[in-house]
Parts: structure tokens; sequence; C-alpha cells
């Protein structure tokens, strides 16, 4: 029972990290595919301005969500990378780059145009590796006696290209409404207008996924149409229509902290349609989170340190957020 409990437990340890990574990160990413529609200058400046505090540190989640599946799930683990090997290679080669152009680009200015464009395109190519990721597992792996049984090419399908354009499209909208948060003058308003043509296009994204979803297998169709179940999942779709209809309402009331946090929603209530769908597997219809679970002196074990880790990477995080609390001028905060 302890077993049950604690797996149960690190499942959604996992699932928050995870969270937290698409939510925090999920911003600076899309403030770097939207680099290129800003104008060299103020725009550009006040829009790197807005992250230089928090864009590393919003990446804790990451690791933290890839060790701890290392260590709580080892055979999930096992699966899944090597079933998206150069989803993984690319994402992380993206977020080298877009790192190292963050920094460059202020200590080299002769070449800033180049550090630009790094930065925008490992942006765009880690939110699509991310995206891509996601549909490929949500589509299935093949597995055969515990271990990945597929090609190198597997994740390459039109539902994973679909899922991948759409976390683009998100991350872009989450990039758009910080903007509205932390900016003013002309890249306010500038993220404004694109914030209202990246919410129609998030939401059209997300009926597409969630259109071809069901029929990626019938258990995903039993979970979101079928009797007595529906009564439940029918409150997600529901409450998206509701927050999206909040997020329009206040772009055109030009409030600044309501779009961000609508945005936020969407894809909190995203995560919630995806857990629905694959709950209780990891491996969708492969692999239960109590097969790949370790064992339950192992997570009892790591459960001591989580409790201690977790705790502060919100303080600090939190801490970070606050201080930086204000307006992201070209020059600094204010």
């Amino acid at each position: 029972m302890i077993s049950i409990d604690l797996t149960i437990f690190w499942a959604a340890i996992i699932g928050f990290a995870v969270m937290a990574y698409v939510v925090m990160d999920g911003f600076d990413l899309g403030i770097g595919i939207l680099f290129p529609s800003f104008s060299i200058g103020d725009e550009r400046d006040q829009a790197m301005n807005s992250i230089a505090p928090v864009w590393d540190g919003n990446e804790t989640w990451l690791v933290m969500g890839g060790g701890g599946l290392f260590a709580a799930f080892p055979l999930a683990y096992a699966i899944i990378l090597p079933a998206t090997y150069p989803l993984i290679i690319a994402m992380l080669l993206g977020l080298v780059f877009r790192g190292v152009a963050f920094e460059f680009r202020w200590r080299d200015a002769g070449h800033r145009a180049l550090w630009d464009m790094a930065f925008s395109l490992g942006s765009v190519v880690a939110a699509l590796a991310q995206g891509i990721t996601l549909g490929a597992i949500l589509q299935g792996v093949r597995v055969e006696n515990d271990a990945y049984a597929g090609g190198w090419l597997d994740w390459l399908s039109p539902f994973s290209l679909l899922t991948g354009i759409a976390v683009v499209i998100g991350y872009a909208l989450l990039g758009a409404t910080w903007l509205i948060w932390k900016t003013e003058g002309t890249s306010q308003r500038h993220a404004r207008r694109l914030a209202f043509w990246l919410g129609l296009g998030t939401l059209a994204a997300l009926a597409a996924v969630s259109a071809a979803t069901p029929f990626l297998h019938y258990d995903y169709w039993r979970r979101w149409f079928a009797l007595p179940g529906v009564l439940l999942t029918a409150q997600v779709p529901l409450l998206v229509a509701i927050c999206a209809a909040t997020l329009f309402w206040g772009l055109k009331r030009d409030f600044e902290r309501l779009p961000f946090a609508m945005a936020l929603a969407l894809f909190l209530l995203g995560f919630l349609g995806l857990g629905i769908s694959i709950y209780p597997y990891i491996v969708p219809r492969a692999v239960t989170i109590w097969d790949a679970a370790a064992p339950p002196e192992s997570q009892s074990f790591m459960l001591v340190g989580a409790l201690v880790i977790v705790p502060v990477i919100l303080a600090y995080t939190g801490w970070a957020y606050w201080v930086f609390r204000g307006k992201a001028g070209v020059h600094g905060y204010h």
C-alpha cells in the first residue's frame, strides 16, 4: 500500500515539475519565438530585460522533471528517451544556443543580429521539439520486453507535428501576454496585438489536438465521450471556453495581468486534459506508473530530498519574481 501511495505521489511531483517548466519557461521561449517581430532597439531590449532575471532559473524545473523521471520511474525513462533521442538532442541544443545568445548579445554588440537570430532559432527549435515529443508519447511507443522496440523516426507523424506546432503557438501566446504585463509603450501595444491573434491560434490548435487525440486509441475516446466519465471530462472544454472568453475580454479592456493569467489557465487545462487521457499510464498503452516505478525503498529515500528541494526551488523562484516585479525598461527594471 505504501508503494502505491508513493508511486502516485512521485507521479504528482514529476507532473508538477513538468507543468512548472512549461508554464515558467514557456513564456521566455515564447518571447524568443516572437523576437523577429520586435523592432531592433527598444522593443527587443525591453523583451530581453523582462526575462533576464528569471529565464535561467525557470529551467530548474526541466532538470527536476528529467532527473525525477530517471530516479522515480527508471523504466519509463529507459523507454521514452530512446524513442525520442533526436527530439531531446534538438531541444537541448536549442536551449544551449538561446542561452549562449542571451549572454553574448549584450557582450558582443557588433554581432548582435547573429545572436538575436540564434536566440530566436533556439527558442523555436526547443519549443517545437517539446511539442513533438508530447505528440510522440501520446500516439504510443512500441515496447517489447520492457524496452523500446521502434525505429529512429517513429516519433514523426502528422499528429506529433500538429502537437509541435500547437506548443509553439501556445508558447508564443504566453510570451506575448507576459510582455503585456512587463513592458510599456510601443512594446506593450505590439504585444497586445500579437496576443489577440495568438489567442485565436492557440484555441484553434487546442481544438485540433483535442479533436485528433480521441482517435489515436479507443481508451482516449472512452475517457472523453463515454458515460459516466463524460459528465466530469466535459467540464474541461467548458472551462477552456470561459478562460478564452476572459482572455479576449482582458485584452479588449487593456488589462495587463489578466491575459497572462488566462493564458496560463489554458495551459493548465490542457495539462489536465492530458492527464485525463493517459492516466494511469506513463508510457501510454504500454507501461503504467506502477510498472515503471522504482522500488519503494528508493522512492522513500528520494522523497526526503524532494520535500526539501521543491520548497527551496519554489521559495527562491517566488523571491526572484517578487524582487523583479516592476516593468522591464530598456535599461532594466523600474
